[in-house]
C-alpha cells in the first residue's frame, strides 16, 4: 500500500509535468523561443486550461504524497520522487518525441538502481 501511494504521487507529478509542457507549448508554440516575461505571456498561461489541468494534477499529487509521508519516513519516501525523472524521460520520448541520448538513459538507469536499493531498506 505504501509503495502504491508513493508511485501514484510520483506518476501524477510526472503526468502533471507532461501536461504543463503541453500547455506551455500551446502558449508559446515557437520552438526554442520560450515564454517571454511579459503580461501577455502570463495572461496566456493563466487562461490556459491545459496549464490549469497540470497544476491541478500537481495538487492531487501533493495530497497523495502527504498520505504516503504519513506512513513512511521521509528518508525512505523521498528518493522515490526521483522516479519522476524516469517517467518524464519515457513520456518525453513517447509523447513529446524528444531525443533521449544514451548518456541520459545511463543516468536514469543509475537512478533506478538507487531506488531499488532504497526500496530494500526498512521504511518506518
Amino acid at each position: 500500500m505504501l509503495i502504491a501511494l508513493i508511485l501514484s504521487s510520483v506518476t501524477l507529478a510526472a503526468i502533471a509535468q507532461l501536461t504543463l509542457k503541453t500547455g506551455v507549448n500551446h502558449v508559446a508554440p515557437e520552438e526554442g523561443a520560450g515564454l517571454q516575461l511579459s503580461g501577455s505571456s502570463v495572461r496566456a498561461l493563466l487562461t490556459s486550461p491545459i496549464v490549469w489541468a497540470g497544476l491541478l494534477l500537481f495538487g492531487l499529487s501533493a495530497v497523495v504524497w502527504l498520505f504516503a509521508l504519513s506512513r513512511a519516513s521521509l528518508s525512505f519516501a523521498y528518493p522515490f520522487a526521483s522516479l519522476s525523472y524516469v517517467l518524464i524521460l519515457i513520456f518525453g520520448r513517447v509523447v513529446l518525441h524528444e531525443q533521449v541520448t544514451p548518456l541520459r538513459m545511463a543516468g536514469v538507469a543509475l537512478i533506478v538502481a538507487g531506488i531499488v536499493l532504497v526500496a530494500r531498506t526498512p521504511h518506518a
